[in-house]
């Protein structure tokens, strides 16, 4: 946005784009779909801030970002720090994240885009009684939005990756479950019909997992998303494209399993919480590399496809 403090970067970052290089592992990438409404009394020429900079000090004061200026995301090759270009290389400390890139700050950009914002952060290894941190990763967003306007969400995609999950005996009695206590008093007029997609890519996992997955979701101690159905065959439009370059995942859209049901809250607090507990579920289910999620509202319309590749950040 223009009036808005630049920043340093050799490069325009595109969503799942490594800044400098680097593999698909560790990268948790999320693409919220809606409108976000500016608020009527803030002056974008006089703002000093963006969301990637909102991002990572939001992420700071929650004690949820790394301090290292790198994580590596596969092989020797560290990811540049963003702000300097600088690659120091080392590994995040256990359960955080590195700040990669975020952006657009509003939709609009591209006029038939239904895109509000998009987040990339680096992910370590995750210790074995942690779920991946998605709840804080979009808890964190869902903060910075409401600094630039209201929110009005439609549905979410993220790639997970559920390979920096340690797959020990802990990990089978699935951690996010620890916490799902906190959805015990939503309204229960607040509930909403959702599908959500898990998709491997070309590896054809998921569908071969969908039972086990279904068993997961069905254990009495999950409460927050009941399932009523499922499906390998029907799917909505939105998840047969990704908005992340397919090399960062298991490659494009094709092997994936849809559970229709209702969601305690239509919230990215609750979308969080169980996209950690479904990479908790696909762990302990034998899978092994990145997925991508897709939550969206049960009445979106059946031709509703976001967007096919997520539009950057403009130069300043």
């Amino acid at each position: 946005m223009s009036g808005e403090a630049p920043r340093d970067s050799s490069e325009t970052a595109r969503p799942g784009s490594v800044p400098g290089g680097g593999g698909p592992e560790g990268l948790l990438i999320a693409a919220l779909y809606g409108d976000l409404s500016p608020h009527p009394w803030r002056d974008p020429a006089a703002a000093s801030e963006d969301p990637h900079s909102l991002f990572e000090k939001r992420s700071r004061a929650m004690g949820w970002l790394s301090d290292l200026s790198t994580v590596r995301v596969g092989g020797t090759d560290p990811v540049p720090d963003r702000a300097t270009g600088t690659g120091t290389g080392g590994a995040a400390p256990e359960s955080s994240w590195s700040m990669h890139e975020a952006g657009p700050e509003l939709p609009g950009r591209e006029p038939d885009s239904p895109l509000a914002a998009w987040f990339q952060v680096g992910i370590g290894p995750v210790p074995a009684d942690r779920p991946l941190p998605v709840q804080p990763f979009l808890c964190c967003a869902d903060d910075v939005l409401a600094r630039f306007g209201t929110l009005t969400l439609r549905a979410v995609q993220l790639l997970l990756p559920v390979q920096q999950l340690r797959p020990t005996p802990r990990r089978a009695v699935l951690p996010a479950l620890e916490s799902i206590g906190w959805f015990s008093e939503c309204d229960p007029g607040a509930r909403t019909g959702v599908r959500v997609t898990v998709d491997s890519g070309t590896r054809p996992s998921v569908p071969d997992l969908a039972p086990e997955l279904l068993r997961s979701l069905r254990r009495e101690e999950q409460t927050l998303f009941a399932c009523r159905s499922h499906s390998t065959t029907d799917h909505p439009a939105m998840t047969e494209r990704s908005p992340f370059d397919d090399h960062l995942g298991s490659g494009p859209p094709r092997h994936r399993v849809t559970f229709h049901g209702t969601l305690a809250e239509w919230s990215l607090d609750a979308m969080g919480w169980l996209a950690g507990f479904l990479a908790d579920a696909t762990v302990r289910a034998g899978l092994a590399g990145p997925v991508l999620l897709t939550v969206g509202r049960a009445d979106l319309p059946v031709g509703y496809r976001g967007t096919s590749a997520l539009t950057p950040p403009a130069r300043r």
